[in-house]
């Protein structure tokens, strides 16, 4: 097995419609609300939009080492994240991502597609969800296939 090289820990109680949530060192901590598209009193946050946040920071992040790989200059990339909650129809509920990558310093289309792929198949949020959810990326408003 390999190394553990972090683990973050996180207290929640209350769940998803009038929960709390902490990190174990401080540094997040959160009210926990069902959104009011999903008739709730929202006023707080909920597990995709933190799903979305996480996504995206480990996703640029896997950009940013793809890119030094490369020999390519993406400091000033920028990500939208969506994460969409659906049902399954049986009574349980699957989710979708959407990761639009804008890339200010790439203006080569191909250049744009492969850096975003690559970062695709090496960020760990990435390599959790394959075969398990539907994830749509685009680079430069480019569909990333």
């Amino acid at each position: 097995m390999a190394k553990v090289l972090y683990t973050a820990e996180a207290h929640v109680a209350g769940g998803r419609t009038n929960g709390h949530g902490r990190t174990s060192d401080g540094a997040l901590e959160v009210d926990l609300r069902a959104p009011a598209e999903m008739g709730g009193e929202g006023g707080g946050t909920n597990p995709e939009q933190l799903f979305a946040v996480g996504y995206a920071a480990c996703f640029e992040s896997a950009l940013a080492g793809a890119a030094r790989r490369a020999h390519i200059e993406a400091g000033d990339a920028e990500i939208d994240s969506k994460v969409s909650l659906l049902p399954t129809g049986t009574g349980g509920f699957v989710l979708a991502v959407e990761l639009d990558v804008t890339l200010p310093s790439i203006t080569d289309e191909a250049q744009a597609v492969d850096l975003v792929r690559t970062a695709h198949s090496i960020c760990p949020y990435s390599n959790a969800t394959r075969g398990n959810i539907d994830v749509t990326l685009t680079a430069n408003g480019k569909p990333v296939e």
